[in-house]
């Protein structure tokens, strides 16, 4: 037998981690940072620097704000109480524009399903099936649904159809990039097991992929009926009935009191909307007690004590198959029983109060080539080509400097409301509120107020977004932060690490790709709702959007639509990019 010697010192003992001299317990050298990521972050400061520039060209100025006060009391004193429709007529519109905004809805989460599973990098068949996918949901973001509807109320007669086809169609985008983005951060382990079994590529989604992405998928879903909630005000402008059409009425009619009552009403509606969002993740998603939001502990205060009960092990039916078979109806098989009819009845309530005109899918045929021949080939007509590109790059401008502003306060507000940074439940609570207060006001009217106070301009558009933007990208930076792997943080508060500490150290480092992610959705976002803005006088394409479409001249709406997808584009390659440098 061969005795090796351990190498020593003169003290006699061996050299820690830490010795000069080289010993087989010396510390690792630092992996170098690779020249992508040094380009990565580069850039980031970049558009972050552009962004500053931005603001600062858009000329901000609150001291001017404060001397516009005037103007804004003024617009008080005209606007006087606020007025309602009749109470008939507001339950119809307002079960009307819930029906199109959720049967819109889950037409697109349908349709994101398989564009999803070949948009991500570990499902897709092929790269070419990946560009092709990734492209669809960069096209149906970058229309925005303001001319979708445009174009499709000459195709189909005037009703909801125009709205929940505009609505479902533009959501795909989001919908499909979440789907996608959830998928390819699956743990691979039940896959691939699933797979050496010889399971079929269909029973690698369904048993090892969908079980881990449907809790996201769920609250994408009900994430994006919200925003279009929101969206479908400004379909009213273009003649999508409900609400919003309603609310265009009124403004156009210098009634103000009843434009901004109808916009109380949709601010109540999506806070009713993330009530009934708690209900479904409460029945679906419940036993992950840190998915918990401030309405989730007032629906469901008992759900922690359930999660240990259940966590303990299989029910006794599932014992085996005979007893599986004769399930017992249990209290809470009937509650989840009876919110699924609830749920089908809903959707079919949703279609039947739409009243949708379904002729028209076997008449609109006939005028395809007629309307295409109207948006096509694109063409500037009368404006000249360098303002064209000139009001773009205002529009990027107003996007990237709204972003900018919105960062600071979506991550300090996000993390807050975060159960696992929040420093108490009822700082969670109150900045979970805030969150759902500031979605709830629709950007369009953020814009109009902003434009009486502050004249027609930019600043208005890049305030509006701004504000709207911190309810967005707060949410899903919460959303994210919640979902981490809680292990590295239960390690370092063990050791004694404050929870500043465990935060910078472990939350943010997890989260940070999406963060990366989130805030180039965010631009991606503003870019489309900077141009919606342009039509109340937000600045940028938008004006020039307005006037071709109230002049009919449908080439020119479709040249400014190739310059937004153009920009699109750009930016979701930077943002792929970005998550894969930063992964």
């Amino acid at each position: 037998m061969t005795v090796v010697a351990r190498p020593s010192t003169k003290s006699g003992r061996q050299r820690g981690p830490g010795s000069p001299a080289g010993g087989v317990a010396e510390r690792a050298p630092r992996r170098p940072v690779s020249p992508e990521r040094i380009a990565a972050s580069l850039t980031l400061l970049a558009l972050l620097v552009v962004g500053v520039l931005a603001i600062n060209e858009v000329g901000i100025s609150i001291p001017a704000m404060v001397e516009s006060w005037g103007n804004a009391e003024n617009f008080m004193a005209r606007v006087g109480g606020l007025s309602f429709p009749e109470p008939g007529d507001l339950v119809w519109l307002i079960a009307l524009t819930v029906g199109l905004v959720l049967v819109g809805t889950l037409l697109a989460a349908v349709l994101s399903v398989p564009i999803a599973y070949l948009a991500a990098s570990n499902t897709t068949p092929g790269n070419g099936w990946r560009a092709a996918a990734r492209f669809i949901g960069v096209l149906t973001r970058a229309l925005p649904d303001v001319v979708l509807a445009m174009a499709f109320v000459l195709m189909f007669s005037l009703g909801t159809l125009p709205g929940i086809l505009a609505i479902g169609i533009h959501s795909i985008g989001m919908i499909s990039k979440m789907f996608a983005d959830a998928i390819e951060q699956v743990d691979e382990g039940p896959r691939l097991a699933i797979r050496a079994a010889g399971g079929s590529k269909m029973q690698e989604f369904t048993s090892g992929i969908l079980p881990q992405v449907l809790p996201s998928w769920v609250a994408t879903v009900l994430h994006r009926n919200d925003i279009n909630l929101r969206g479908s005000v400004v379909l009213g402008y273009v003649g999508v009935a409900g609400l919003g059409l309603e609310m265009s009425y009124a403004f156009k009619a210098l009634n103000y009191g009843k434009g901004l009552g109808i916009a109380l009403v949709i601010f109540v509606l999506c806070v009713v909307m993330e009530i009934v969002s708690s209900l479904v993740r409460g029945a679906m998603l419940g036993q992950q007690k840190h998915t918990r939001s401030w309405i989730d502990r007032i629906l469901h205060p008992r759900l922690g004590k359930t999660v240990g009960a259940a966590a303990v092990g299989r029910p006794a039916w599932a014992s085996s198959p005979q007893t599986a078979v004769r399930r017992p109806w249990t209290a809470q098989r009937v509650q989840h029983t009876i919110a699924g009819i609830v749920a089908v009845l809903v959707v079919i309530g949703s279609v039947v109060v739409s009243q949708i005109n379904w002729l028209d899918f076997f008449t609109f045929w006939g005028k395809l080539p007629e309307v295409a021949a109207k948006f096509w080939p694109p063409s500037f007509g009368s404006y000249d080509a360098s303002a064209m590109f000139e009001a773009m790059r205002d529009t990027v401008a107003i996007a990237l400097a709204a972003t900018v502003l919105t960062l600071v306060p979506s991550i300090v507000l996000g993390s807050l409301a975060a159960r696992n940074v929040a420093p108490s439940s009822g700082a969670r609570g109150a900045a979970r509120f805030l969150l759902v207060g500031i979605r709830g006001i629709p950007e369009l009217i953020l814009a109009i107020v902003l434009v009486v106070i502050t004249g027609l301009g930019p600043q208005a558009g890049v305030i509006a977004l701004a504000i709207g933007g911190i309810g967005l990208l707060g949410k899903l930076i919460a959303d994210s932060f919640e979902e981490v792997d809680r292990g590295p943080e239960r390690a370092l508060r063990a050791v004694g690490a404050t929870r500043l500490q465990t935060y910078t150290s472990a939350t943010v480092p997890q989260g940070m790709q999406a963060l990366i992610g989130h805030s180039f959705y965010m631009l991606d976002t503003n870019i489309r709702a900077a141009t919606i803005l342009g039509i109340v006088g937000g600045g940028g394409v938008g004006y020039y959007l307005l006037n071709a479409s109230q002049g009919s001249r449908y080439e020119t709406v479709t040249a400014i639509v190739l310059m937004i997808l153009v920009t699109v584009l750009v930016v979701e390659g930077l943002a792929m990019w970005m998550r894969k440098v930063f992964r």
